[in-house]
């Protein structure tokens, strides 16, 4: 079994990375969601901009909810492909196709809890009276 000390660099600053950005978009959520039930949208636009990553501030929330899908999409793939190697005979470590698996697995248990935050804020947008 390799150390934990001795893993690549590289897989580390990425794993740092797309941590930050799911850390970001869950902060972006939860802005959503208080606004939503403060009903405070002064504050959102602030919030947003204070938090969101440097690379998606200039998409619009359509565009960030696509990326967002698409990698998801990307990482069940990558998880789907590294067990079909592995199952073919082909020389692929049974460590990476079980990381590939959890990145897939926790990739798509975030979207489905930014999903309800952001159903759960539009809830409570349409059950405040104007």
């Amino acid at each position: 079994m390799t150390p934990i000390t001795s893993m690549n660099p590289m897989a580390t600053q990425g794993l740092a990375d797309m941590y930050r950005q799911q850390r970001a978009i869950m902060e972006q959520s939860n802005a959503v969601a208080d606004a939503a039930r403060t009903g405070d949208v002064g504050k959102l636009n602030g919030t947003q901009a204070a938090s969101g990553p440097q690379a998606v501030q200039g998409a619009g929330f359509g565009d960030v909810l696509n990326q967002f899908v698409g990698e998801v999409n990307s990482k069940q793939m990558a998880s789907t492909q590294a067990v079909n190697d592995l199952l073919s005979g082909k020389d692929i470590p049974l460590h990476q196709a079980m990381i590939a698996m959890q990145e897939a697995g926790v990739a798509f248990q975030l979207m489905v809890e930014v999903r309800n935050k952001l159903l759960e804020g539009y809830q409570e947008l349409m059950r405040m009276q104007v």
